[in-house]
């Protein structure tokens, strides 16, 4: 379903829940995806642009395993060719959103995991030489959301505006019942500001940064995810 752009937006319930329960850092903890990171960070192996994105996309998949634990699940018997066995089945699939194009890889390691899942897309991008950052919306698609799990993924958190335009922009689709918030690497300022206009959603993030340079970059981070994805752009 494809919509035009409306700057009204229906206004989320607030979660009672305090937002510091609500945010999950990966990679505080030893695994597999600090490797990831590391490699996503590096300037060498950044020349490789296809292990660039598969590494967005190994991430995604850690991080949708970590989320699938919070989710419903049905008791279901299974028959083996010896016999039954007791299993959980997802109830619902969540709805993946993805904001273009750096969000490509990381949406597809979600979507290797959700492989039933119905996707939703956003082009936002930001408008560069302005004072203050500023992001324009352009295209929108989404699914029904209504009582649906939203899980809407971009690998770069930094001021968090383009996150918080498009999750407003997307209500008009429904009310969703459960929302979380997928990035690799964030800053502190983003985080909050997220927290602030989205408290009913829980955030996953494989890294927290130390801050925002003057041109609201995240500083150590990783440089332009979508130019070392798919290239430079004019």
């Amino acid at each position: 379903m494809d919509a035009p752009l409306d700057p009204a937006a229906q206004q989320p319930a607030i979660s009672n829940q305090p937002p510091e329960t609500r945010l999950h850092v990966v990679c505080a903890e030893p695994s597999i995806a600090n490797h990831f990171l590391a490699e996503l960070r590096d300037v060498n192996v950044q020349k490789d642009s296809l292990r660039f994105r598969r590494n967005l996309q190994r991430l995604g998949e850690i991080i949708a395993c970590r989320i699938s634990a919070q989710l419903s699940y049905t008791p279901q018997t299974v028959r083996t060719p010896l016999g039954a066995a007791a299993s959980q089945l997802l109830r619902d699939f969540p709805v993946l959103a993805t904001v273009l194009r750096a969000g490509l890889p990381f949406h597809q390691g979600f979507l290797n995991y959700f492989d039933q899942s119905p996707s939703a897309f956003a082009a936002a991008y930001r408008i560069e030489g302005t004072a203050q950052v500023q992001v324009q919306l352009d295209y929108l698609s989404a699914p029904s959301l209504d009582e649906r799990v939203l899980i809407l993924a971009d690998p770069m958190l930094a001021t968090g505006s383009s996150l918080v335009q498009t999750y407003r922009a997307m209500l008009r689709f429904g009310m969703p019942r459960q929302v979380h918030i997928a990035a690799v690497i964030a800053s502190p300022e983003g985080l909050a500001y997220v927290q602030r206009e989205i408290p009913e959603a829980t955030l996953w993030v494989a890294a927290v940064d130390d801050h925002l340079d003057a041109q609201a970059y995240i500083v150590p981070g990783l440089g332009d995810a979508g130019d070392l994805a798919f290239g430079s752009k004019i």
